[in-house]
């Protein structure tokens, strides 16, 4: 018994436009977006927990000192790339859909118009 592809949702409704996309963009393709989405949420994630720390001053096992900034970017980057791994906020599912479609579109040109 063949199992029917379940329709993928974009903003709470079905997206038939996704879904005829990802046909036409090899898993390959597919995998490779999905990484680069997962990055860019990564990145702005980074960037939001940098600017979240900033005027904070060291405290704890590390005190005030100058390691303090090093050691807090490192943590940041850790928990934003953990952050957009688990899900992150939904930007990397945005920004996956809009790179499959643009591949898609991209793809459908050159079967039109092979040069």
């Amino acid at each position: 018994m063949a199992s029917k592809a379940m329709m993928p949702h974009f903003k709470g409704r079905p997206d038939p436009l996704f879904a005829d996309a990802l046909t036409k963009v090899s898993p390959q393709a597919q995998a490779k977006a999905k990484a680069t989405a997962t990055d860019f949420e990564a990145m702005f994630l980074n960037s939001m927990f940098s600017q979240m720390t900033t005027g904070l001053r060291g405290e704890g096992p590390f005190g005030d000192t100058p390691g303090t900034g090093v050691w807090r970017s490192m943590l940041t980057e850790e928990y934003s790339k953990s952050f957009a791994r688990a899900g992150g906020v939904g930007i990397s599912n945005d920004v996956f859909r809009t790179l499959i479609l643009q591949q898609a579109n991209r793809a459908g040109q050159s079967r039109e118009n092979p040069t």
